[in-house]
């Protein structure tokens, strides 16, 4: 049991490693080659902090782990919501200035139910995830033609934090493959750890993969929200957690359906409960973005105390 603490613990430490590795790495060829802060913001740091869940999904799929793998997604976009803009929201109200923030939010919405309907068989198929990453690829080259007709207030903004020179392509290249490799590495010894530990307690491996390793697997997104919002740079924190959404939906879940052979399959538990909930949430950001183009503290409580209250419900 030590032993898998251990190996839990020390897969998240090196999945963190591993993703910042990879975000700051990537930022920088990203500027280097001529990527404006925008886009970098929006896609490059958005993916690069939703890394550890692809590593996980993908890992769990290979294995035939589909639990966790699903788990892992649904949780952490329930985590992303709930938590994570609920924490920052109490630190300072969030703001949603950004028109292409609030044009990616339906998108969301959107993908939350598609995912739904095509898990509600049972099974999310090799067909499936081929659509669904296609729903990313088609959303990048989007966002890159839309950040053109953003305000110069939010380029600014983005200009300010992700516009960092790069020290060396050699290096950055470097790094970036280091950081993929710990990203391997940290994810299976997460998932060999977490599924042991499930194993002792008696508890499924859908429920580790909904609180554990969804919690594990976004703090990247915490660190990188909870940070902008101390900085007032509230674009950046609502962004973040939209388009990590966006890439656990379309690209994790779809890479991971495609490698595995037989697709993934989707507890009975996930379709009745957890994924319903997942479309909830987001589906409940609609009215707090849009109507006052805000996340007030009030409401940051709210979400903060609904996923406490999931969270128990899952345990209990």
């Amino acid at each position: 049991m030590v032993i898998d603490i251990l190996l839990v613990v020390a897969g998240m430490a090196v999945l963190i490693g591993g993703g910042e590795l990879l975000v700051r790495s990537a930022s920088r060829l990203a500027a280097a080659l001529r990527v404006s802060p925008l886009v970098i913001g929006l896609t490059v740091v958005a993916f690069g902090t939703s890394a550890p869940e692809l590593a996980v999904s993908v890992q769990s799929a290979l294995a035939g782990q589909p639990d966790l793998a699903i788990g892992n997604v649904v949780g952490s976009n329930i985590f992303n919501v709930l938590m994570i803009l609920g924490l920052s929201a109490m630190i300072v109200p969030l703001a949603v200035a950004s028109s292409l923030i609030r044009r990616d939010l339906p998108l969301m919405v959107i993908a939350s139910i598609v995912f739904g309907a095509m898990a509600y068989d049972g099974r999310i198929t090799r067909v499936n995830g081929i659509i669904l990453f296609s729903g990313i690829v088609a959303y990048t080259w989007w966002c890159v033609r839309e950040s053109r007709r953003e305000t110069a207030a939010i380029q600014k903004e983005f200009a300010q934090e992700f516009s960092t020179p790069a020290k060396s392509l050699t290096l950055d290249g470097i790094m970036l493959v280091i950081g993929l490799v710990l990203l391997a590495v940290g994810s299976r010894w997460l998932i060999s750890g977490s599924s042991s530990i499930a194993r002792s307690f008696g508890v499924s491996e859908l429920v580790i993969g909904l609180t554990i390793i969804a919690a594990g697997t976004s703090l990247p997104e915490v660190i990188t929200s909870v940070m902008a919002a101390i900085r007032g740079e509230r674009d950046i924190a609502v962004g973040n957690v939209v388009g990590s959404n966006l890439f656990n939906l379309l690209s994790v879940i779809g890479l991971s359906a495609i490698v595995s052979p037989d697709g993934i399959g989707v507890t009975e538990s996930a379709i009745r409960f957890d994924i319903p909930v997942m479309i909830l949430v987001a589906v409940v950001c609609l009215p707090i973005f849009i109507t006052g183009r805000q996340v007030s503290r009030g409401e940051g409580v709210l979400l903060f105390a609904g996923y406490i209250a999931y969270t128990v419900y899952l345990i209990v």
